[in-house]
């Protein structure tokens, strides 16, 4: 019979391979397939024992079907109680299109037609559809009005071996992982007495490794195939080449000797990859341990071994700079642990791989899923004395010229501004904002800690060398502050949508008591993209404590009401802060009462502002301060904000609480910000941008901007 096994796409030799060697003839390489000739023993073997194959596909009829008529008269040309029971299910896999069918859907539900009138016809029984497990699985391929009728004799993809019920994210599918494992030499004891995967995730790698060194057929484990209630189906057959499968396992598992070795920094992760190993009937061959990548060392202390990753990748599992430091630490560990060890990177991004600095003797093109992805494989080599940054280096010394450089810029903006930091009594300033082109950062200081936040850089800037700008800007900010570097916390900043600013990044969960003008509030470095405390509005906010004794205050937007606590302690009558984050409120909540601020006369209310400031004014204030999200699309909202279109209805509906004799300093930070003129004719405006900036800001003067608002007359 002819047979066609697909496969991802880049694997099609390996598979053309694996199917000469499990007896396959005339085997030829296609697109994500390999079509080849054999007999149902060899189908068996193929669906029992491909590490690589998706699905066994065996063609019934190919023949031109350009309309639905043709289609229909093709899929009759088949005997199908041949096939199929009259009282069986079955379902259809269509893929391609014609001129006469150009809906998947509607082209399987053709075929199904046509199977099923057949059988109607000759039994008067009609076969039922069964998307999840039918008995007969049909597989049609429509090309340039040509059509192929198979049986699906894998069923389910071969992939799914039948072990992994959870994955982590961004998972590698099994026969993907087999590949990258054949593609490193995998399994050979004399090379490889042990496997390594550092970042090993749900185990896939490591099980499959095991599955291997066991000579275990993938298909072992699953219960059912897509011939299982075939009528052509060959029990006896299928009883024997799982006996012989059994006893190459027992064989396999008893004469093992190779250790394979997996770590994670997540502890669920790991538990899942146990359980993993243990339905893959492997656990004893794996031993998991909890351990983030800079704790990795060669405990084995051997000479020779594989060390085998598939490390995160792109943005969609964490920001480029924070993986390109993921990706040095492993270059690092490789060579100063693993000397004489083989090494493999599979990635969809081999840019992250040029950090590592080493080179890569292989690479292999393969596809993730759509990701289009390489295996790079390196000989690692005993580190160079010099080769890598020393412990004095990584302490502080040894700047490159350039980031000697940025270190001399931030020192002299120190000393600048340190007068002016012990002149207004503030522990939070900014102390560089991408002074130097080449160094597109912010340092904020803290008390012992500086926050460094990167600016994303344009696509045309190469990562590699904006990655290692990076590293000098965190070790000179920790040698000019004389901290140490995990005192130093890394952001990146790039053009955000909505709250996402707002949202958590971490789970740390503890926070910094700061001091400004005289008010203390909390702020957290670690847990979320901003601290809790706008450093760039800080004179708005000495501006609110000095206008508030006796006043009522409302805040809008208060996020974590670091303008109402300044208020509160100037002397407010009462204030009333909203925002619709209940995290952010309690937040508000401990900066009111760091301050000794009473709940009674300092309320809080969780609500949309819009929504609030939509209703019919009722309460007045004297004194309101607004400052809105440029954009936000919370699902939290009924609306969508945008602060360029939507100020003007914010201000007017603001100004309707606002008391005669008030004011209502608006503020945002949508660098092109423009008021609408209308509001300048209604109300008494002024533009305040230039008097809230303070020193550490007057570099970046478009960072925001502020008006102070009146009712005329």
């Amino acid at each position: 019979m002819k047979l066609f096994i697909t496969c991802p796409k880049g694997l099609e030799l390996l598979l053309q391979e694996e199917l000469t060697a499990l007896g396959a003839q005339e085997t030829k390489q296609t697109l994500a397939g390999v079509a080849c000739e054999g007999d149902l023993e060899l189908a068996y073997r193929i669906c029992l024992w491909s590490r690589l194959g998706n699905r066994v596909l065996m063609p019934l009829v190919t023949a031109e079907a350009e309309t639905a008529e043709q289609l229909y008269a093709l899929v009759g040309s088949v005997d199908w109680l041949d096939h199929l029971r009259p009282s069986g299910t079955l379902t259809v896999d269509f893929n391609g299109r014609s001129k006469g069918i150009n809906n998947t859907h509607f082209g399987a539900l053709k075929v199904k037609d046509a199977i099923v009138d057949q059988i109607r016809a000759a039994t008067g029984q009609r076969p039922g559809v069964d998307r999840a497990n039918p008995d007969l699985r049909v597989n049609v391929h429509l090309n340039r009005g040509q059509a192929t009728l198979a049986l699906d004799l894998s069923g389910e993809s071969l992939h799914r071996r039948g072990y992994r019920l959870k994955a982590g994210a961004a998972p590698m599918k099994e026969n993907l992982a087999a590949a990258v494992l054949i593609r490193a030499g995998w399994p050979d004891a004399e090379a490889f007495p042990v496997m390594v995967d550092p970042m090993c995730g749900s185990g896939t790698l490591l099980i499959e490794a095991a599955l291997m060194a066991t000579d275990s057929a993938p298909g072992l484990m699953r219960q059912r195939f897509g011939f299982s209630r075939w009528l052509g189906h060959d029990a006896q057959l299928w009883n024997r080449l799982q006996e012989e499968a059994r006893e190459r396992q027992y064989q396999g598992q008893a004469s093992v000797n190779a250790q394979l070795l997996g770590y994670d920094s997540d502890a669920e992760v790991l538990n899942r990859a146990s359980q993993n190993a243990r339905r893959a009937g492997v656990e004893r061959l794996i031993s998991f341990q909890h351990q983030a990548l800079e704790d990795l060392a060669n405990e084995t202390e051997l000479d020779r071994g594989l060390l085998l990753t598939n490390p995160p990748y792109g943005e969609r599992l964490g920001e480029m700079s924070q993986l390109m430091h993921l990706y040095r630490q492993l270059g690092s560990k490789l060579k100063s642990a693993f000397g004489g060890w083989q090494a493999g990177v599979f990635t969809a991004n081999p840019d992250l791989c040029k950090v590592m600095k080493l080179r890569a003797e292989k690479q292999y093109r393969m596809f993730n899923g759509a990701l289009d992805s390489k295996l790079l494989l390196f000989t690692v080599h005993e580190r160079a004395p010099g080769d890598e940054p020393s412990a004095m280096e990584v302490s502080g010394a040894g700047l490159s010229e350039q980031g000697q450089m940025f270190a001399n810029r931030l020192r002299k903006n120190l000393k600048q501004l340190a007068r002016w930091v012990k002149r207004e009594d503030i522990s939070c300033y900014r102390a560089y904002d991408a002074d130097m082109p080449e160094y597109a950062v912010a340092v904020d200081i803290y008390p012992g800690h500086a926050v460094v936040q990167e600016y994303a850089p344009p696509a045309k800037v190469d990562r590699v060398k904006a990655f290692e700008r990076l590293q000098d800007a965190l070790q000179a900010t920790a040698e000019v502050l004389e901290l140490p570097r995990d005192s130093i916390i890394l952001k990146q900043r790039k053009r955000q949508q909505g709250h996402q600013q707002y949202e958590r990044q971490d789970a740390e969960g503890h926070f910094l008591e700061v001091l400004e003008h005289g008010v203390r509030l909390k702020v957290n470095l670690w847990d979320y993209l901003d601290t809790g405390l706008f450093l760039d509005h800080r004179p708005a906010r000495r501006q609110l404590q000095a206008l508030a004794s006796g006043k009522d205050v409302l805040n809008l937007f208060c996020y974590t009401a670091s303008a109402t606590a300044h208020a509160g302690v100037g002397g407010a009558r009462s204030t009333l802060s909203i925002d619709m984050s209940a995290t952010y409120l309690d937040w508000a909540r401990q900066n009111l009462e760091l301050n000794g601020l009473d709940a009674r006369a300092h309320e809080l209310v969780q609500a949309d502002c819009m929504k609030w400031l939509a209703a019919p004014a009722g309460r007045t204030f004297d004194l309101i301060f607004m400052d809105p999200p440029t954009f936000s699309n919370s699902k939290r909202m009924d609306d969508v904000l945008d602060v360029q279109r939507d100020h003007g209805w914010l201000v007017r509906q603001a100004m309707q609480r606002l008391r005669p004799e008030g004011t209502l300093i608006f503020s945002n930070n949508y660098r092109r910000f423009k008021l609408d003129d209308a509001l300048r004719d209604e109300f008494q405006v002024e533009d305040v941008t230039a008097r809230t900036l303070d020193p550490d800001f007057k570099r970046n003067p478009k960072i925001h901007c502020c008006f102070e608002i009146r009712h005329k007359n």
